[in-house]
């Protein structure tokens, strides 16, 4: 029986997926196996011995301790685009509100409750404080062409917007699912010089933390619209605050507040909804659980954050799943215990990601000891045997 253990409440139509003969699952659950988390921080959790995997229902890992999770041989899952609708149509609809004033105008029209008669005609009086513009015709720069950098930009066209897109690291795939109406460009500065509205949709990492500062916007448009719905470390907060006051920044939409940037004038900030619906939550909590499922079940690894992907049947007795440090002669001294226990390896495969690598090996034989032989090589972190 293998424990599963929720930090947050996980849609059941992922959880349902779990073999109750084979797991337990909840909130309670001790000792767990695996851990299915969405946005609860597990910086301060003490990663007990048995845990082998952390699967989040979502893209982003930084509640996660990914590298402390690594050192321990814990694969770390993510969920890529299961979700990136959800934000898409949000960034939509907060292209939108930087647009047309429309939130406060609400919150004026909320003033004229009790007004009885004149609310037409006071209506009508006050409108005129809350006009817009379109955003048809208007140029939109996409920073970060992923699963949902792609659907926004793709969005943005059908609307009628002049697209560019910036992505250094701008998969194949990714390319393929871009409209040929995007205006692709290598540098961020060609669309801070060339956009009306600015989307960000760039992962938080030590190289972009911080990119959204006094120097980028001193390139950009003056009254340039900024959209965040992928990280508040993207972007300095003083930087913007000072852009909106001295005129350089018309609006910024962001998902992600700050205690700095609530109620400043030209802020719209949301309560983190990009991926707040029911159809964004299933999509992750499946993808999370089949995951997890997999890689406990058959030793299979997709879309892990910190372990690369690998995926391989087993043919023979027994896999062999090796978590270990990726440095040169881990792979000889690996086929090296299988021949000095006279074990036939019938098929390996072994791909890395950055410090850390993964060998399955597939061999014939009986497993009997064999997990504390292979544990015994140099620069192993965790070994499992999968029959």
């Amino acid at each position: 029986m293998y424990n599963i253990l929720t930090f947050n409440k996980i849609a059941a139509c992922g959880t349902d997926l779990l073999d109750k003969g084979k797991y337990s699952f909840g909130e309670e659950v001790s000792n767990p196996d695996a851990v299915l988390v969405r946005s609860a921080s597990m910086h301060d959790y003490d990663l007990n011995p048995e845990l082998l995997a952390i699967a989040r229902a979502g893209a982003g890992t930084n509640n996660i301790p990914v590298d402390k999770c690594s050192e321990k041989g814990i694969v770390v899952f993510n969920t890529p685009g299961a979700n990136a609708n959800g934000v898409k149509e949000l960034t939509i609809a907060g292209l939108l509100l930087s647009s047309r004033k429309v939130v406060d105008a609400i919150e004026e029209c909320k003033t004229l409750k009790g007004k009885g008669d004149e609310v037409p005609k006071l209506v009508e009086k006050i409108k005129g404080a809350f006009g817009g513009q379109e955003i048809k015709g208007k140029k939109l720069g996409v920073i970060g062409l992923g699963a949902i950098g792609a659907m926004v930009a793709n969005a943005a066209i059908d609307l009628g917007m002049d697209v560019y897109g910036c992505d250094p690291f701008l998969s194949v795939d990714a390319a393929l699912n871009l409209s040929r109406k995007i205006t692709y460009v290598k540098t961020l500065r060609e669309i801070y010089e060339n956009c009306d509205y600015i989307s960000l949709n760039a992962p938080a990492t030590a190289q972009t933390k911080g990119m959204i500062n006094a120097e980028a916007i001193g390139y950009m448009k003056k009254n340039v619209r900024l959209i965040n719905f992928a990280r508040s470390e993207l972007v300095d907060d003083g930087a913007v605050i000072a852009a909106l006051q001295n005129g350089g920044m018309a609006c910024y939409v962001t998902d992600f507040p700050t205690d700095a940037i609530i109620g400043v004038p030209g802020v719209i900030a949301i309560p983190h909804l990009g991926a707040s619906t029911e159809e964004s939550e299933d999509n992750c909590a499946v993808m999370a659980v089949r995951q997890v499922a997999d890689f406990i079940e058959n030793g299979n690894i997709t879309n892990s954050v910190n372990l690369p992907n690998l995926s391989m049947a087993l043919t023979g007795d027994f896999k062999v799943c090796v978590i270990h440090k990726n440095v040169d002669g881990v792979l000889t001294k690996l086929t090296q215990v299988a021949a000095e226990t006279k074990h036939n390896i019938e098929n390996m495969e072994s791909k890395s990601k950055k410090d850390y690598a993964y060998t399955v090996l597939d061999i014939t034989g009986s497993p009997d000891g064999m997990a504390e032989k292979f544990k015994g090589v140099d620069n192993v972190i965790s070994v499992r045997i999968i029959k």
